[in-house]
């Protein structure tokens, strides 16, 4: 097997190579890309020489997710991070499989049994794509249950305009200007949602793209948005997620 590693902090990626090495002896390592600038090219000229990629979420110049807007590809991908967050990113490309950092023998060897066991069954890149996102494909919820007084009401998903959460509590704010408590989590909530539709911005919020009124560039080079209707708690778009959010602001 041939894999091409891309990973911006060199412990990491001695540790992964020395892993990936005393597990299958007959893995070659490619190539080890520390950035998205030296990724991009290399991938372009080598994809077809890769049978798997090992890829960091947030890199030195970027998230590794912008590659995939500027080239094709097609190989089954196991990401490695430091963020729980991206987790539900990595399942929209072909990837088999999301390893937190710091990454241990038991979880990769997991890992890379997982990925043979999908080949041993469907042969070719396309197929090993196409079968991790039905491993962890989930429908998209359609409607929220909202508890008003001794009531009990349905809400389409297509009525929400964006999630709050506040402490312990998560609301649901419908297009109406309306707040409801509903029992979920927002980690829970990014995996019953259409992530073309809806995208969690900080902590604290999950928006609406249709609801989105204004986009301002604020300090540090993060993003102020404003909703309609309009709320008064204001929404910045963290640090990390301002390049993942201006992807899907774009449509990609």
């Amino acid at each position: 097997m041939k894999i091409a590693i891309i990973e911006d902090e060199p412990l990491a990626a001695e540790r992964l190579t020395r892993y990936v090495q005393k597990i299958n002896g007959d893995i070659n390592v490619l190539a080890v890309l520390p950035s998205l600038s030296m990724a991009i090219p290399w991938i372009s000229e080598h994809h077809d020489e890769v049978d798997l990629f090992f890829m960091d979420v947030q890199l030195t110049d970027g998230l590794s997710f912008e590659l995939f807007s500027q080239i094709k590809v097609e190989k089954p991908i196991i990401f490695t991070t430091a963020f729980e967050e991206f987790a539900i990113d990595a399942f929209k490309v072909n990837s088999i499989d999301y390893l937190l950092k710091p990454i241990t023998f038991t979880d990769l060897s997991r890992a890379l049994k997982k990925m043979e066991s999908i080949q041993q069954h469907y042969k070719g890149a396309t197929k090993v794509q196409e079968t991790a996102k039905q491993l962890v494909k989930q429908p998209y919820k359609q409607r929220f249950l909202v508890k008003i007084g001794n009531h009990i009401k349905s809400i389409d998903t297509e009525n929400i305009m964006a999630f709050r959460a506040e402490g312990r509590d998560v609301s649901l704010l419908s297009n109406t200007g309306k707040e409801y408590v509903i029992d979920y989590k927002l980690e829970t909530l990014e995996s019953l949602l259409d992530t073309k539709s809806f995208f969690r911005v900080n902590r604290s919020f999950i928006v609406r793209l249709k609801h989105i009124n204004d986009v301002v560039v604020y300090s540090n080079r993060r993003l102020k948005l404003s909703l309609n209707p309009a709320i008064d708690t204001e929404i910045v778009v963290s640090r990390e997620k301002v390049s993942a959010f201006k992807q899907w602001f774009d449509g990609n």
